[in-house]
């Protein structure tokens, strides 16, 4: 991180600490990990012990920018371009009591779920803190430092492989039916949760917290030792085939989840059919 986003990202912070009811701020995101572009944001979380109003949030971002955009549609959320510097700033508020159970799913209760099961286990991870009261979220750091629960690994699989191809509603047999009738909406989102799942798959074999969906290809290319040696040929052919409805739709899917199932065979993963 330059010293530009370094220093905005201390003011935000300590702005924001000015608040009794939050806990922590950190940043995540590419900024967290080193692999922020020339148009990358900067991702601040803002962790609270309670809801603040959406009028609240507001007033403290236009400290900062007079053009300040509020986004709950996926949760509490602001998005502005700071005023002094250009830099867009994405701030993402949590309840420390939802985070600490995200974290608890995983790491101690071993609970998958449909693609992405990692998430917030792998925010917690690579944050870098810019405030915290009274140490909260270092314990979370702590807690996320422990090595990929085995059990969590067999649990992701044995969630998320079965829905591919194996079951009568499988992505698999989904995406048929909507070739079939070259339904491209629905192809584009069966396609979607196949590759979910499928992700969630691979980083779990490879004992890693899932990073999200952006730059997903190049990171799991990077950081996935255990892949398929076709992976990105296989994922480009099934979405090219996804924009030309019929057989190969299908053809490409086998073939993407083929390469999965190898990389299961070898290490001794793929579940009993």
């Amino acid at each position: 991180m330059n010293d530009a986003l370094h220093e905005l990202a201390q003011h935000i912070a300590m702005r924001w600490a000015e608040l009794p009811d939050v806990e922590a701020v950190a940043i995540a995101g590419s900024q967290a990990t080193g692999a922020a572009g020339d148009q990358s944001d900067i991702d601040v979380y803002i962790y609270t012990h309670c809801d603040i109003a959406a009028s609240v949030r507001a007033g403290v971002a236009r400290e900062f920018s007079d053009a300040v955009e509020i986004v709950d549609y996926w949760g509490p959320g602001i998005e502005y371009d700071d005023a002094r510097t250009g830099i867009h700033v994405d701030l993402v508020f949590f309840n420390v009591d939802w985070m600490e159970a995200q974290i608890e799913r995983v790491l101690d209760l071993h609970q998958a779920s449909l693609g992405y099961t990692t998430c917030f286990w792998h925010t917690a991870r690579i944050s870098l803190p810019l405030f915290d009261r009274s140490g909260w979220f270092a314990r979370q750091q702590v807690r996320a430092k422990i090595d990929y629960p085995e059990a969590l690994v067999q649990a992701i699989i044995t969630l998320n492989h079965p829905v591919l191809r194996q079951i009568t509603s499988s992505y698999l047999r989904q995406l048929a039916k909507a070739a079939a009738r070259s339904d491209l909406v629905s192809l584009n989102h069966r396609a979607a949760a196949m590759l979910a799942s499928y992700f969630d798959i691979l980083y779990a074999i490879n004992r890693l917290p899932h990073p999200g969906e952006k730059r997903l290809l190049d990171d799991a290319e990077a950081r996935c030792l255990k892949r398929p040696a076709t992976m990105r040929a296989d994922i480009a052919r099934l979405l090219s085939a996804c924009a030309t409805p019929g057989d190969p739709v299908v053809s490409a899917a086998n073939q993407l989840l083929d390469g999965l199932d190898d990389v299961l065979r070898r290490e001794g993963l793929l579940p009993l059919t």
